[in-house]
């Protein structure tokens, strides 16, 4: 169980008369800072908690294409020059981005 349901639990039975545990105390049963338990508390009673992050299983907004990926791989099949100079040269990805496709590629070995 995680610890959010775990204290949100905790919180419920607390509101509901059936736990005498002080918030504090939850806290430090679920490693919360007392303030999170009382905005938990707030949520619980207005309906509006939430036990699942909104972005879960999304795609990230700035994840990189397979075509772009291919553009790269095939950009730097035909340089010679140092990866450096080409994610210079590229500019529109970062360079840890950059050696991260080329890596999986197989273009980078380490020396």
């Amino acid at each position: 169980m995680s610890k959010k349901i775990e204290a949100a639990k905790l919180i419920a039975d607390k509101l509901r008369g059936k736990s005498y545990l002080t918030y504090v105390e939850i806290a430090n049963i679920t490693s919360y800072h007392p303030k999170y338990i009382l905005r938990l508390k707030k949520e619980i009673l207005n309906n509006e908690i939430k036990l699942k992050h909104g972005n879960k299983n999304k795609e990230p907004v700035n994840k990189i294409s397979d075509k772009e990926k291919k553009y790269i791989i095939d950009l730097y099949r035909r340089s010679n020059v140092s990866i450096r100079k080409f994610c210079h040269f590229y500019n529109r990805r970062s360079y840890s981005c950059i050696y991260n496709i080329l890596k999986e590629a197989g273009l980078v070995t380490k020396k």
